[in-house]
């Protein structure tokens, strides 16, 4: 009987201790959430670079009485480059090492299209004000429309750090669903006739204006917005790395191994803020929601300055391209090219797409500074 009392104890004990005593509804849902991003990821190849750590780490997250936040280790390693901004400004370095800003050096008024790309975040900034949020969430939620996870994260931790997985998990879903969003909007938005104009090719740029420009571009937006001086500054030295002629190890580490490394680390620190108690809520619900007004209003605002510009330029600019100013490179170039040519076979619009594409990435980083500048 005692030999039975123990061994009673002893499976009590290791019950108690396990995750299983703690596992929720809520935990259960939010695996369930994990899995369907999964599914996402791998069957449906939505992001899946970015949505399956993401998705992964919102299943991690659910597992009670792991410690991950608590005890040192690498999950809170992980945590601590989140929360501390350290890893966005290096997927930024592997950005600007992987862009090509020729497109925008060759027609500058592109950058027009990338501004105009950012009303959907001051759009979606009023909308969680009148839902609620005060002005720091509001503006966080906002930069979602810019449709730059990067710089969604780097503002959130700076604003509102309790909404992060929210914001993060709203911003990647939506840059992955960047081929099935911004079609309807731009159909309905522009005519047969305005759809088949052909752009003429870009002039070709000089290497010292492309030397110059990411040059100039750091000294006058760190100047100007010092907040992200991080992100501006990061993005354009790995674009000199590739513009350089003379750091190419520089540039293909940047390009590839530390930018697959730290997008691991950053997209599965975000999946791990996606805990049942920190986003099973109504504010949740609320932001996902205005994330994707933000991102139609982006889309939508770019696409009818687009059509401004082709009625000034002589029916000369395709509109679709305006709806590139998003800041989701190069895949919103991309979807330009494909609506473009499914009404008009044979039209070449990505290389004038991604002048607005390229823009839409400073357009969002500077977006973020102003309201940093205005509320940090």
């Amino acid at each position: 009987m005692e030999v039975w009392n123990a061994f009673s104890v002893s499976i009590a004990s290791v019950w108690s201790d396990s995750g299983f005593a703690g596992f929720t509804v809520g935990n259960g849902i939010m695996v369930m959430v994990g899995f369907v991003l999964l599914y996402l990821a791998f069957v449906k190849e939505f992001e899946p670079l970015l949505l399956a750590p993401i998705a992964f780490g919102c299943v991690m997250a659910n597992f009670p009485k792991t410690g991950f936040l608590e005890d040192p280790g690498v999950m809170q390693a992980i945590h601590y480059g989140i929360a501390n901004e350290i890893f966005p400004p290096l997927i930024f370095l592997g950005v600007g090492a992987m862009t090509d800003f020729g497109p925008l050096i060759a027609n500058p008024s592109t950058i027009i299209l990338g501004a105009a790309a950012q009303f959907g975040v001051f759009i979606s900034l009023a909308g969680a004000m009148m839902l609620g949020f005060d002005v720091k969430e509001a503006a966080a939620i906002g930069i979602i429309g810019g449709a730059d996870g990067p710089t969604a994260i780097y503002i959130t931790m700076k604003l509102a750090p309790h909404l992060l997985g929210a914001i993060a998990v709203a911003a990647y879903s939506y840059m992955s669903l960047v081929p099935l969003i911004q079609p309807p909007v731009m159909a309905l938005l522009t005519t047969p006739e305005e759809r088949q104009v052909r752009m003429g090719q870009l002039r070709p740029v000089t290497k010292f204006e492309r030397l110059v420009f990411p040059v100039v571009c750091t000294i006058v937006i760190s100047l100007l917005l010092p907040p992200v001086a991080a992100l501006i500054g990061m993005l354009m030295l790995g674009n000199l790395f590739r513009e350089s002629g003379v750091t190419d190890r520089l540039s293909d580490t940047a390009q590839n191994a530390l930018i697959n490394i730290v997008t691991i680390f950053l997209a599965l620190g975000t999946g791990m803020t996606m805990s049942a108690a920190d986003f099973l809520n109504a504010k949740t619900l609320m932001i996902i929601c205005l994330g994707l007004i933000a991102f139609i209003g982006g889309t939508a605002a770019g696409v009818i300055f687009g059509k401004i510009m082709y009625v000034l330029s002589g029916h000369k600019v395709n509109p679709l391209i305006g709806s590139a100013g998003v800041s989701a490179v190069p895949m919103a170039a991309r979807v330009s090219q494909i609506v473009g040519q499914k009404y008009c076979p044979g039209n070449f619009l990505l290389m004038n797409a991604m002048g607005p594409n390229v823009a839409g990435v400073i357009g969002t980083a500077v977006a973020a500074g102003t309201m940093l500048a205005m509320l940090g």
